[in-house]
C-alpha cells in the first residue's frame, strides 16, 4: 500500500485484466473469429484504461458515450480498409480531431482516445463491412464487461480510494521516520551513512508524491468542503514538519554541510566531516527514543500499545516546544526536540482529521480576503504578462493535434515503405510518444525510453518464446501477466511500460504461430521511425522548445511562491488571511510540474553540460525557497493569537525588498526584466536572529527566530537564482 498509494495501479492493471478476459470469454463461447476476438480485447482494454473520472456517475457517462462513438468509428475504417489512401487521410483528420478536442474536458479526451484506437484496430485486423455485426457485439461485449469489472467485480468508490490514499500517507510517514531513526542511530560516522541519508531523502519525496494525489483526490472523496480542507490542512502540516526535523537532525549530524533541503541533487555530505558535541552526542539516544514514539504514533489504525505505554514521554517532549523541559544541550539539539513536539501535535491533528473527519474549531475557513497583500511599491505578478504569451495565439490543443497529424502522416508514408504488414506501429508510436508531453526534449526522452523498452522486450520475446515452445497455454497467460505489468508500470517507468507491451506482442505472435525474429526486428524498426517522424514534426511545426516551457513553468513557481510568502507575512501581521496551506500546495504543484519539464536537461544522457548544471542549481533553489515558503506557511498557520510581529518595521522592510526582488525576477524570467535592474541587498537578516530574546516569552522568541530564519534561507535562495540566471545582484562580489 506504501508503494501504490490507494492501489491505483493495482486496481487499473486488474480492472483491465478482468475486462480483457471478460470480453475474449464470452465472444469465444459464442464462437467468434480470432480477428473479433482480438477486436473486443483491444476494445475492453481502452474501454478500461481511457475512462479517467473520479467520480462513478461521470464514468457511466463517459463510457455511455462511448459506446455510439467507438460503433460509428469501426464502421467507418472496416467501410474505408480496402482503400488504403483514403483511410490513411482519414486517419490523419481523425488524430487531429481527436487531440484538437481535449481543450473540452476529461470526457472529450476519452472519446478521442477512443476513436483513436478502435479506428486503429479496424486497421490492424484488416476488418470488412461484412464483419460489422460481429465487429458490434465484441464492442458491446467490451463495453459491457468493462462497465462490469467497474462497478461490479473491482468497484472503487472515491471515499474509499481516498481512505486508501490518508492510509497510505500514513505508511510513507512510518517508512520517512524509519529512515530517519536509522540515520540518527547510527550517525554521522557511520558506515552506511550516505545510503541511509540517501534513503531517507527518497522517502521523503515519496511522501511528498503521496500528498499531492491526495489533494488530486479531495474533491470527489471527501465528503464535503469543509472535511477536505481540514485533510488537506492537516497532511501539510505533517509532511512539513517531518521534513523539518529531517533537516534539522541532518544539521545536527553534519553541522558542515549547510543542509537546507532533502533535494538529492544539491547537497552532498559525504565532505562534511562530524561535529558533534560531547552533549548532544549523549543526547542521540534520547533522540531516537522519542523518534521512535513518533513512529509508533504514525502508524495507520488506532493507536499502537507502544504508542499508549509511551504517552508520558510523548506528553514530556510536546513540552519541548515550550523549552520547559530540554536538557542542557546545543541550540541545535533543542531545535531538533521542539521539531519533535510539534511533529506529535501534526500527528495527532492528523489522526483526527483523517480517522474522525472533525475539522478542529481553528480550521474553519475565514471569510476569504478579495486583495492579496502587496509591498508598497512593487509590481503585482498578475500585472506580468510573459513573452510567450503575447507572441503564442495558437492553443496547445491545437499545436499538438497538428504536430501529431503531420507526424503521423509521415509515420504512414514511411511504415508503408518499410513494411506494409506492420505500418501501424510506427504510427501508433508516433501518437503515445506525444501524449502527456509539451516539448520537444520531453518527446526526445519519451521516445528514447520507448526505444529501450521495445528493443529490450523483443529480447525478452524471443527468450520466452523459445522456453515455452507451442505450449499454448503458457503464452496466453504471459501475454495476460504483460498486459498487466503494462498498466501496473505505467506510471512509473516508461521504459517498463513499453518493454511489457513488446512482450505481449511476442506472447500474441507466439499464439497465433508466426513469431519469427524478423517480425521484432521490423517493430524495433517501425518504432524508430515513429519516434524520428514525431520528434520531426515537434521540430518542425508550430515547435514548443524545452527552453520556452520552462521558462513560462518558472514563471509561474516564482509567482505562486511570492503569493504564498506575501500572505504568509501578512497572517502574522493579523490580517484575516482565509487559507495559506491550500496555495503552498499549488506551489508544490507547479514545481513538481517543472521538475518534469527539465528532465530533458537533467538526464544523463543530455550532452549539453553546462544547461545541465544550471537546470540542477536552479531547481534545488527553488526547493530551497519551496521548502522554506512551505515551512513559514505552516508557522503562520500555527501561531498563537497574541503573537503579531508581522507589523514590525524592520520585518516589513525586509519583506517588502524579497517581495520586489521576486518581482524584479519574475520579471526577467517573463522578458520584461532585461534593464539591467539588480536585486537589492538587505541589511543582513542573520544579524537580527536574536529578536525577541530579551524579556520575551519563549515561544515568542522561538517563533520570531524561526520566521526570520526562513525569511533568510528564501532571501538566499532568490539571490542564488538571479545569479545561476545571468542577473546582477546589488554589492554582488
Amino acid at each position: 500500500m506504501a508503494s501504490d498509494p490507494g492501489l491505483l495501479r493495482l486496481l487499473s492493471a486488474l480492472s483491465t485484466v478482468c475486462a480483457v478476459l471478460l470480453a475474449l470469454g464470452a465472444l469465444a463461447a459464442l464462437h467468434a473469429p480470432v480477428p473479433i476476438l482480438v477486436a473486443g480485447a483491444l476494445t475492453a482494454m481502452v474501454g478500461t484504461v481511457a475512462v479517467t473520472e473520479r467520480r462513478p456517475h461521470d464514468q457511466a457517462l463517459t463510457l455511455a458515450a462511448g459506446v455510439p462513438v467507438s460503433l460509428a468509428v469501426m464502421a467507418v475504417g472496416s467501410a474505408l480498409t480496402p482503400y488504403r489512401v483514403l483511410a490513411d487521410a482519414v486517419f490523419v483528420l481523425l488524430i487531429f480531431a481527436a487531440l484538437h478536442i481535449r481543450r473540452l474536458g476529461p470526457r472529450a479526451t476519452t472519446l478521442g482516445v477512443f476513436a483513436f484506437q478502435l479506428y486503429f484496430v479496424t486497421q490492424f485486423v484488416g476488418t470488412r463491412l461484412a464483419q460489422l455485426p460481429h465487429l458490434v457485439l465484441a464492442v458491446l461485449v467490451a463495453f459491457a464487461g468493462s462497465a462490469l469489472v467497474r462497478f461490479a467485480i473491482l468497484r472503487t468508490p472515491p471515499e474509499r480510494t481516498l481512505a486508501r490514499l490518508e492510509r497510505a500517507f500514513r505508511l510513507r510517514l512510518g517508512l520517512v521516520l524509519d529512515a530517519l531513526i536509522e540515520v540518527a542511530e547510527g550517525g554521522p560516522q557511520a558506515p552506511r551513512a550516505e545510503r541511509a541519508v540517501d534513503d531517507l531523502r527518497r522517502q521523503v519525496a515519496r511522501l511528498h508524491t503521496c500528498a499531492l494525489v491526495i489533494q488530486s483526490w479531495l474533491g470527489a472523496g471527501a465528503p464535503g468542503r469543509g472535511v477536505a480542507a481540514t485533510i488537506q490542512r492537516r497532511v501539510a502540516e505533517a509532511e512539513t514538519a517531518v521534513e523539518r526535523l529531517a533537516i534539522l537532525v541532518m544539521r545536527l549530524l553534519w553541522p558542515g554541510a549547510d543542509i537546507d533541503t532533502l533535494t538529492r541533487h544539491l547537497t552532498q555530505i559525504g565532505g562534511a566531516g562530524p561535529c558533534l558535541g560531547a552533549q548532544d552526542a549523549a543526547g542521540l539516544p534520547e533522540l531516537t527514543e522519542q523518534l521512535r514514539v513518533l513512529r509508533a504514533a504514525a502508524g495507520p489504525g488506532r493507536p499502537r500499545p507502544a504508542w499508549t505505554e509511551r504517552a508520558e514521554v510523548g506528553d514530556r517532549r510536546l513540552g519541548d516546544r515550550d523549552d520547559v523541559h530540554l536538557s542542557d544541550v546545543s541550540p541545535a539539539m533543542r531545535d531538533v526536540f521542539r521539531s519533535a513536539g510539534e511533529l506529535a501535535r501534526a500527528l495527532s491533528g492528523l489522526r483526527l482529521a483523517v480517522d474522525g473527519h472533525t475539522p478542529a474549531p481553528r480550521d474553519s475557513p475565514e471569510p476569504a480576503r478579495t486583495e492579496e497583500p502587496e509591498a508598497e511599491g512593487s509590481a503585482s505578478a498578475k500585472d506580468i504578462v510573459p513573452r510567450w504569451a503575447e507572441r503564442t495565439r495558437i492553443r496547445p490543443t491545437t499545436r499538438t493535434a497538428l504536430q501529431v497529424a503531420t507526424g503521423s502522416a509521415l509515420a504512414i508514408g514511411g511504415g508503408e515503405l518499410l513494411s506494409p504488414q506492420r505500418w501501424y506501429w510506427a504510427v501508433f508510436t508516433c501518437w503515445v510518444v506525444f501524449i502527456s508531453t509539451t516539448s520537444t526534449g520531453e518527446i526526445l526522452v519519451r521516445g528514447y525510453r520507448r526505444l529501450v523498452g521495445t528493443v529490450a522486450g523483443v529480447v525478452t520475446g524471443l527468450a520466452l518464446s523459445a522456453l515455452i515452445g507451442g505450449h499454448t497455454w503458457a503464452a496466453f497467460a504471459l501475454a495476460i501477466l504483460s498486459v498487466f505489468g503494462m498498466y501496473y508500470t505505467t506510471a512509473v517507468s516508461y521504459t517498463l511500460m513499453s518493454f511489457f507491451v513488446t512482450t505481449m506482442i511476442g506472447m500474441l505472435y507466439t499464439l497465433l504461430h508466426a513469431l519469427t525474429p524478423g517480425v521484432l526486428v521490423v517493430r524495433i524498426e517501425e518504432t524508430a521511425l515513429g519516434i524520428a517522424c514525431g520528434l520531426a514534426s515537434a521540430l518542425l511545426v508550430l515547435p514548443a522548445r524545452t527552453r520556452e516551457r520552462t521558462d513560462r513553468l518558472l514563471h509561474e513557481v516564482l509567482e505562486r511562491l511570492r503569493a504564498v510568502l506575501s500572505q504568509s507575512l501578512a497572517r502574522m501581521g493579523g490580517e484575516p488571511v482565509a487559507d495559506l496551506l491550500g496555495p503552498a500546495r499549488a506551489l508544490d504543484s507547479a514545481l513538481d510540474s517543472l521538475r518534469l519539464a527539465v528532465q530533458p536537461l537533467i538526464t544523463p544522457i543530455s550532452p549539453l553540460r553546462s544547461r545541465r548544471r544550471t537546470a540542477l542549481a536552479v531547481l534545488g533553489l527553488l526547493e530551497t525557497a519551496a521548502l522554506h515558503t512551505r515551512s513559514l506557511a505552516g508557522t503562520a498557520e500555527l501561531m498563537p493569537a497574541g503573537i503579531r510581529f508581522g507589523t514590525d518595521p524592520y520585518l516589513v522592510d525586509e519583506a517588502g525588498r524579497i517581495d520586489r526582488n521576486l518581482a524584479v525576477l519574475i520579471g526577467q524570467v517573463a522578458g520584461q526584466g532585461g534593464d539591467g535592474t539588480p536585486l537589492e541587498r538587505g541589511s543582513g537578516i542573520p544579524a537580527h536572529l536574536s529578536v525577541g530574546a530579551g524579556g520575551a516569552r519563549a515561544e515568542d522568541a522561538y517563533a520570531t527566530r524561526r520566521v526570520l530564519r526562513h525569511l533568510r534561507r528564501v532571501d538566499e535562495s532568490i539571490h542564488g537564482l538571479a545569479r545561476a540566471l545571468g542577473m546582477s545582484v546589488c554589492n554582488d562580489t
